[in-house]
């Protein structure tokens, strides 16, 4: 991940704020938070987060309409693997709902970030007040953990 991050950071630099390519790497599913914060500074958290968190209402209330809609392209092969990939995520989720999906979200590893998280729940048919609530304190301390991975600061707290 670092070397994607790397290379649009390098790409951009000269074009565009360091505050903008932070917060479009932070949009971008599968990078999210995590490739922002490798993007950024310490002091970019609230950026990273703002990025990540921006595109989940969008995700939550329009997915499966834009789903229906691919399947009558020539997406529907894309349609079928995204639907497959977030049926067998929700299983993780689906047990505990809410928490579940909390969990899901925070852990910072690739395929569980936000984008994922409200696919999921989207499909599961979770309410979105709920849906959101759980993805944006599922973001936070995603955002806490690569801060504190990313920076070394657990060596700093830690004797």
């Amino acid at each position: 991940m670092d070397s994607i991050v790397e290379a649009i950071v390098q790409t951009f630099s000269s074009s565009a704020s360091r505050e903008l390519i932070i917060f479009l790497v932070s949009m971008m599913p599968i990078l999210e938070l995590r490739g922002g914060i490798l993007a950024a500074s310490l002091r970019a958290m609230t950026i990273c987060f703002v990025g990540t968190i921006l595109p989940i209402p969008f995700i939550l209330l329009f997915i499966r309409q834009i789903l229906e809609w691919l399947k009558n392209t020539r997406f529907v092969k894309l349609v079928h693997r995204i639907e497959a990939k977030a049926e067998q995520k929700s299983k993780s989720i689906e047990k505990y709902k809410t928490f579940g999906l909390f969990l899901f979200v925070a852990i910072p590893l690739p395929g569980t970030g936000a984008w994922t998280g409200a696919l999921v729940a989207a499909l599961l048919n979770m309410r979105f007040k709920h849906a959101m609530l759980s993805i944006t304190l599922g973001t936070l301390t995603a955002d806490v953990i690569m801060v504190v991975l990313s920076y070394g600061l657990l060596g700093a707290i830690l004797p």
